[in-house]
């Protein structure tokens, strides 16, 4: 059975910027999805990030595609 435990990849201040990582992990074949995208446009910005979630056996590469520590 395989872990599809997720993890933050990212943090962004706008869903527009989680949006265009997301693009790009996409089009190298990771999935990924993006938690808080709504509450981020409501609250202030630094509040409640947009985060970019990857799952757990895909995350280096992700990290290396988006040159994200």
């Amino acid at each position: 059975m395989q872990d599809n435990t997720l993890v933050v990849l990212a943090e962004y201040n706008t869903s527009t910027e989680a949006e265009i990582g997301k693009s790009m992990l996409d089009s190298a074949g990771i999935w990924s999805t993006i938690r808080n995208e709504y509450m981020s446009s409501i609250y202030p910005v630094g509040t409640m990030p947009a985060q970019l979630m990857v799952r757990e056996e895909e995350l280096e590469k992700a990290r290396a595609l988006l040159r994200v520590r």
